[in-house]
């Protein structure tokens, strides 16, 4: 009954009232952006969700848009600006996800929605992550996040899915709070974004 029917009812009604209380945090963190990106204070794209449907996710956009004379963007480490580093260590660029929650799109906790182009390279394994609604955290992202290799995040993504229920979601909660304050796991050693994914790591 949790998964199927509570989960829903309970994410719906814990980003409501999340977006109620952090509004103020909100409108703050969006002029700042607004102000470092030259008018773009969020970042839209696509990712498959449950049943590999298709859907916009929201972000906080933390890097900026340069390019370099050939017209290509610079890498991550030069285009995130110090307010945009600021927001990702205290995982603030994950608000607006909450409103990717009211959608249906995601739910509170639940395997992190990642690149369209990395379908193809799943295995047989790998794609049950979207068996389930994707999560702006889950149990991944608690017990390493980006420090960790593909492999071991699949294989706690799919371990999520087999163990799913009220106490693992809390479970999770908790832990990702600890995680936010401690700033652990941001990004992995000497890069300034998580590696890209193909299919061997």
């Amino acid at each position: 009954m949790y998964k199927n029917f509570l989960k829903r009812i309970i994410d719906f009604f814990i980003a409501l009232v999340a977006l109620i209380l952090l509004s103020p945090v909100f409108i703050v963190v969006t002029v700042l952006l607004y102000i470092a990106n030259q008018g773009k204070p969020f970042f839209f794209q696509a990712r498959p969700g449950l049943n590999e449907k298709m859907f916009k996710i929201i972000k906080f956009k933390t890097m900026n848009d340069k390019k370099d004379a050939q017209g290509n963007y610079l890498p991550d480490s030069e285009r995130l600006t110090p307010v945009g580093s600021f927001i990702r260590q205290t995982s603030l660029d994950e608000l607006p996800q909450l409103i990717n929650v009211l959608k249906g799109d995601m739910a509170l906790i639940g395997p992190r929605p990642l690149l369209p182009q990395y379908l193809s390279l799943y295995n047989e394994s790998q794609k049950r992550r979207h068996n389930i609604r994707p999560g702006i955290t889950g149990w991944a992202q608690v017990n390493g996040r980006n420090a960790i290799s593909w492999t071991k995040k699949f294989e706690l993504d799919i371990w999520y899915i087999d163990n799913l229920s009220l106490a693992t979601d809390g479970k999770v909660l908790l832990l990702t709070l600890k995680k936010v304050l401690k700033k652990e796991g941001i990004n992995q050693a000497g890069q300034a974004t998580a590696e890209a994914f193909n299919g061997y790591n």
